[in-house]
């Protein structure tokens, strides 16, 4: 598989890993991947994650070079059986990663408040590319990730069910 990668022009970056699901047995392995790529021990805790029986999540928040989120998708996607996203942001903006088993992985700019910026290049293939109306929506909800979004979003609010389960008892 090809290395994502990143300009040269590396600065430091603050860095947010969620890995949403994860096979228990991939745990230590993903555990050294991360610490691979940060080049500092890592101990993440490890939650079970109620959506999938025996799958498990984590968070974790780091500060690094400019790239390191790349470098994370790169070593996280060859596992088939994840689904996590990494957003990495400098002071003007910066990268979204999103990776499920079904869809693969999607990369997209993303502004200071984290919404995907779309270029004019990407726009101008995507007009080009498509005939009709509903051509020119699918290539540009593709471009945003509108899927990835879909699919990671069911695990994004299962800390606001849990919240709310435990509000109810």
């Amino acid at each position: 598989m090809e290395r994502l990668t990143t300009p040269s022009n590396r600065q430091q970056v603050r860095g947010f890993l969620t890995i949403h699901s994860t096979p228990s047995a991939l745990r230590h392995h993903i555990d050294w991947a991360i610490q691979a790529v940060l080049g500092t021990l890592v101990k993440p805790t490890w939650t079970s994650q109620p959506l999938i029986p025996g799958s498990y999540r984590t968070q974790i928040e780091f500060r690094d070079r400019q790239g390191a989120a790349a470098e994370l998708a790169s070593s996280l996607r060859s596992w088939h059986y994840l689904n996590f996203e990494i957003i990495e942001n400098t002071d003007n903006g910066g990268e979204l990663f999103r990776c499920t088993p079904e869809l693969g992985i999607h990369r997209a700019l993303v502004d200071q408040t984290g919404a995907v910026i779309l270029t004019e290049n990407q726009l101008s293939a995507a007009l080009k590319n498509t005939m009709d109306e509903e051509s020119i929506r699918e290539a540009i909800a593709a471009l945003l990730g509108s899927a990835w979004e879909t699919e990671l979003d069911r695990f994004r609010s299962v800390d606001l069910q849990e919240i709310a389960h435990l509000r109810a008892i």
